[in-house]
């Protein structure tokens, strides 16, 4: 496999096709990465407002802007803020967004970054740099808020056991290393041929609870509400179906046009509809796809286009965003 291979965009070309950019149109990468949606938008004669909280992509994709004559402007920032960015360039309102949920591979390849646990290092998994890394979690939770992170956030069936693990373990040596907190998820779960690696799904958790990436995924859809203009299009590729749970609802919601009801029961008020679908159901990447690039393999993309009803206040709760409390004791 070359070095570029974990850095293919997934669905590249589905995103474009739902996105329709054309040339002289603004369009939001609310997660540039590697910049792969990014350089093919600017290819089509777009221009780019590109966001990232990494600082990593921020200093690569440097070289992006220069080459781009202007047509690229890159933010430092999250996502969830991504109508305020676009304001802070003085624009209104923009042609599309485009989101590509979750951790990049680049932050995955890098070992110092601690987001997998098969290369060591420390145990940090922020993808900004900024709040609590993932080991002042685990050292500092008590048993009972990591059951729940993990079950919540990583659907880990044996949360409880890992959760209670990790707290005896800490008694001995506080935790520092992603090696350190896989070896003993695997004292509790053991591997198993043709089975994810048993500490996947911890890791996935904590994750997700260190960067509140489902918090700022709800965020992010409304701030997209708000900014595009009547005719605009948002494109949202998710990779686990806590991501794609409320894409889906939040789709749901804003494009639905009549109550519910019967005879039986008068029909509730609707709100104008606030995006039009652009497909039923949802576009997954194909076998040669997922041969090239098996990270599509779990990949679903989710579009709409903005009809020119005003924006809505959003309800994190109805869309399945979780709840979680850290509660923490401190010490060992």
């Amino acid at each position: 496999m070359s070095e570029a291979a974990p850095h293919l965009p997934v669905l590249l070309g589905r995103v474009i096709e739902r996105l329709a950019p054309k040339p002289g149109e603004i369009h939001v990468d609310g997660t540039f990465g590697a910049g792969g949606y990014t350089r093919a938008i600017l290819a089509i004669g777009a221009e780019v407002i590109a966001i990232d909280r990494d600082p990593t992509a921020i200093a690569t994709g440097a070289a992006a802007v220069a080459a781009s004559g202007g047509r690229l402007r890159l933010v430092a920032g999250v996502f969830g803020d991504l109508d305020a960015h676009v304001a802070a360039l003085g624009l209104a309102a923009v042609d599309g967004v485009v989101l590509d949920i979750g951790v990049s591979s680049m932050q995955l390849d890098r070992a110092e970054r601690g987001f997998s646990f098969r290369q060591d290092g420390p145990l940090d998994m922020r993808m900004g740099g900024e709040g609590p890394t993932a080991a002042d979690v685990v050292n500092t939770a008590d048993a009972a808020t990591l059951a729940h992170i993990f079950r919540v956030y990583g659907e880990e069936k044996r949360s409880g056991q890992v959760a209670r693990a990790i707290v005896e373990a800490r008694k001995a040596a506080r935790f520092t290393t992603t090696r350190q907190l896989a070896a003993v998820v695997e004292s509790v779960i053991w591997a198993k041929p043709n089975e994810i690696h048993p500490a996947t799904r911890v890791f996935q958790a904590l994750r997700i609870h260190v960067n509140d990436e489902l918090g700022e995924l709800v965020r992010a859809l409304a701030a997209a509400e708000r900014v595009l203009k009547p005719g605009g299009r948002l494109v949202v590729v998710t990779f686990h179906s806590l991501e794609d749970r409320i894409v889906k609802r939040f789709l749901a919601d804003r494009t639905r046009t009549a109550p519910g009801g019967s005879r039986h029961a008068p029909s509730a008020s609707v709100a104008p509809a606030t995006f039009v679908g652009l497909s039923k159901g949802v576009d997954e990447a194909d076998d040669e796809e997922i041969a090239a690039n098996p990270r599509s393999r779990s990949a679903k993309l989710r579009a709409a286009v903005r009809t020119e009803a005003p924006a809505r206040a959003i309800d994190a709760e109805a869309l399945g965003l979780p709840r979680v409390e850290t509660n923490r004791r401190g010490g060992r």
